[in-house]
């Protein structure tokens, strides 16, 4: 199966090395550009990509509130943030408006590759010296939290943060995939979420999975 991705960044040269980088992929296809979160809306709506990178500083319309617009719009759609800010706040704030990711710009051209084909079956992805350093700013886990997951759902979190998509986490803990969709459901209502990506952000705000 092909994967097809939007590129959004502001950066001609930056657009033109990834799609340079990413179409040697076999499975992979660079199927259009936008240099702002308003013409990424529009690509979205004419070219239908399966996933958008998305960078968050741009003129007009940034990252953030593209990111809200699109998945208010696009349930399905998948989008990864691609960018220079190795900054918490950007990290939570993206993540609340609905990105599946957060890589930086300095990352490896074979983990952005990996994160597209991980986010495309389900899965999250999170930078991990952003990571690391959200580990080391927050307290120590609440107990309270921790007491109100079940050791089973505390495996599916596990493999949540792990990045894990529900097929793999179903043949991991030796369960169906419609049980792990029930447990991620009742995650998500006990950590007070509405997503894979803000349950995880939860887990490593709160200390509740060990790395």
């Amino acid at each position: 199966m092909t994967i097809r991705v939007l590129l959004c960044d502001d950066h001609t040269i930056l657009r033109d090395g990834l799609r340079n980088l990413l179409e040697g992929e076999s499975d992979l296809q660079v199927v259009g550009e936008a240099s702002d979160g308003q013409q990424a809306i529009e690509a979205v709506r004419q070219l239908q990509p399966d996933v958008v990178l998305m960078d968050i500083n741009m003129p007009g319309m940034g990252g953030v509130e593209a990111v809200e617009k699109l998945t208010a719009e696009f349930e399905s759609i998948r989008i990864l943030i691609l960018t220079m800010y190795n900054h918490e706040e950007y990290l939570f704030r993206t993540i609340r408006a609905g990105a599946k990711g957060y890589l930086l710009k300095d990352s490896p051209v074979s983990e952005v590759v990996e994160a597209i084909r991980k986010v495309m079956t389900g899965g999250s992805v999170l930078n991990p010296i952003l990571t690391d350093k959200l580990m080391a700013s927050y307290r120590e886990p609440r107990e309270e939290t921790v007491e109100k997951l079940s050791p089973r759902e505390m495996e599916v979190l596990t493999a949540l943060v792990q990045g894990l998509s529900n097929k793999l986490i179903a043949e991991q803990l030796f369960i169906s995939e419609t049980t792990v969709k029930l447990h991620i459901s009742n995650i998500y209502r006990k950590l007070g979420v509405k997503s894979r990506s803000q349950a995880i952000m939860h887990a490593v705000r709160e200390k509740l999975v060990v790395f």
